[in-house]
């Protein structure tokens, strides 16, 4: 998309924004404006204010201080209803569906499409199937969300706000559980509702792939924009540049030590669709993992990454093979057995399965590692305090402190949290479901020097990813998956073509 020559009028500004929490200051005097028909980026490290600004203009939150204009009139949204009844729409980047109730149901949620004083369900059910075509989706509207895939529920989020007819639309890491046919469509969907006139803010860690959409591009900075251009004055070292002060790039394998013996022996895995018992998820596949290695494992969503990665740590049942580590086979124990005996899991959904929300920060991180503090029928709350501040600043997770809640924290800090848990209970074998899904390039490079760090002191490690960059970064070994099998494997000198020909992966844009 190439950025307009003219940007006219803003059809919705913000001015000199103030957000605090308490004694934080999330959001600096920000200025913010968004026009008709054009992509406007937002940059910026996880903890920058962008979802903060987002939640703002969408009246999730209401400022400290500031003003918000539509159409170059001030305006208060006192919640996100009105928000969207003045056109303005938002993709949170964690996902707000039921997953106890229908597609169809989810996507008219608090806007029921009516007949006479009942609801129109059959209108409803029409509009969900023309609104998930738009979307290459191929999905009942009558199924539960919680069945779907995370990437299908990614999806259906944005087919909702869709179905919103919003003048404007939020989009905050839309892309995070897409596969890279996904992002296509998704692109393709954007460049209509831009010929429409429809204004777009776009937040996302993929850099790459923000660039291809971008018609200007806003950086935010500790609260505070530090940069605002143009698409066609801008590059990846430029956001990278006004959002972290300086390159970082994702690292390099680890080297001047040997691999210890096998940690981790995956023999002949295979786990089944629950929904179609004779399809498989996982076809038989083999593995073995050195202590020290550092294993990547790539393919499109559907190729059985997290599958694989869920059946090993004990949370899928499998129908054939076995998993040994190096005291013995652990293929019948429980996922908490698996904990004891070293091997640890930080899955793909951090908020389903990472983070417990009603616990504070300190409390989800020592979480796997609370038997250990146990003193008779009590826990240690001064040994867990001391485990929890050592496991915070291990991972460099930014909070006020282990008593912070922890939906104060944002995404990419989250995440981190859930790694920090399992890293702090010193596994033999950690397994990484996408680790680095929501997290900015600062993070994502302290995440993989953390994971290098301790491959060098004999961890094993198994990471799952669809983003076929990270392959390229700490990876000794990188096995590609498609179809519930490996069908390739490389050293770190494979280029991504390579890999992502194996995957049988269409390139995006090209």
């Amino acid at each position: 998309m190439n950025a307009p020559q003219q940007l006219g009028e803003p059809v919705l500004s913000a001015r000199h924004i103030v957000k605090n929490y308490g004694g934080v200051r999330a959001l600096k005097g920000v200025d913010f404006d968004v026009y008709p028909g054009t992509v406007t980026t937002l940059f910026g490290e996880n903890g920058a204010g962008k979802s903060t600004l987002m939640k703002i203009l969408s009246g999730v939150e209401q400022p400290t201080d500031g003003t918000i204009l539509l159409d170059g009139a001030e305006v208060t949204f006192a919640d996100t209803n009105d928000a969207r009844a003045h056109g303005i729409s938002i993709i949170h980047q964690e996902l707000s569906l039921s997953p106890n109730i229908s597609v169809r149901d989810n996507l008219f949620m608090g806007r029921e499409l009516r007949r006479g004083l009942g609801v129109d369900y059959r209108r409803q059910e029409q509009r969900s199937r023309e609104a998930m075509s738009d979307l290459g989706l191929d999905i009942d509207p009558h199924v539960l969300v919680s069945e779907l895939r995370l990437g299908e529920q990614q999806l259906i989020e944005i087919a909702r706000a869709l179905l919103a007819d919003s003048r404007i639309l939020i989009m905050d890491e839309p892309t995070s559980a897409l596969s890279a046919n996904e992002v296509e469509i998704l692109f393709r969907v954007i460049e209509d509702l831009t010929s429409k006139g429809v204004a777009i803010v776009y937040i996302s860690h993929h850099l790459e792939e923000a660039l291809q959409v971008t018609d200007q591009a806003v950086v935010l900075r500790d609260g505070a924009m530090t940069a605002k251009a143009p698409a066609d004055e801008i590059d990846l070292e430029w956001i990278v540049r006004n959002m972290v002060g300086e390159h970082f790039d994702l690292g390099s394998p680890p080297v001047g030590y040997e691999f210890g013996p096998v940690a981790l022996d995956i023999d002949d895995v295979s786990v089944a669709d629950p929904k179609e018992p004779d399809r498989m998820l996982v076809d038989q596949v083999s593995l073995q993992v050195r202590e020290g290695e550092i294993v990547c494992i790539y393919g499109l969503m559907g190729a059985g990454r997290t599958e694989l990665l869920e059946a090993v740590a004990g949370r899928r049942p499998t129908v054939g093979g076995a998993v040994r580590m190096s005291k013995g086979e652990i293929t019948n124990l429980s996922l908490r057995d698996r904990l004891a005996a070293g091997l640890g899991l930080v899955p793909e959904d951090r908020q389903r399965d990472g983070l417990v929300p009603t616990l504070s920060v300190g409390r989800n991180i020592s979480l796997a590692a609370v038997s250990t503090f146990v003193k008779g029928v009590f826990v240690s709350r001064a040994q867990e305090k001391a485990h929890s501040a050592d496991a915070i600043a291990d991972v460099h997770v930014k909070t006020d402190g282990g008593g912070a809640p922890i939906g104060s924290l944002s995404g990419g800090n989250q995440q981190k949290v859930v790694i920090g848990k399992i890293v702090s209970t010193g596994p033999k074998v950690l397994l990484l479901d996408e680790p680095t899904r929501g997290i900015d390039v600062g993070a994502k490079a302290e995440v993989f020097k953390l994971v290098a760090q301790r491959a060098r002191t004999g961890l094993a490690v198994v990471y799952s990813t669809s983003e076929v960059g990270e392959c390229l970064s700490i990876a000794h070994r990188i096995v590609v998956m498609a179809r519930g099998r490996i069908v390739a494997e490389f050293d770190p000198t494979v280029t991504k073509e390579q890999i992502m020909a194996a995957s049988g992966e269409a390139v995006v844009g090209a």
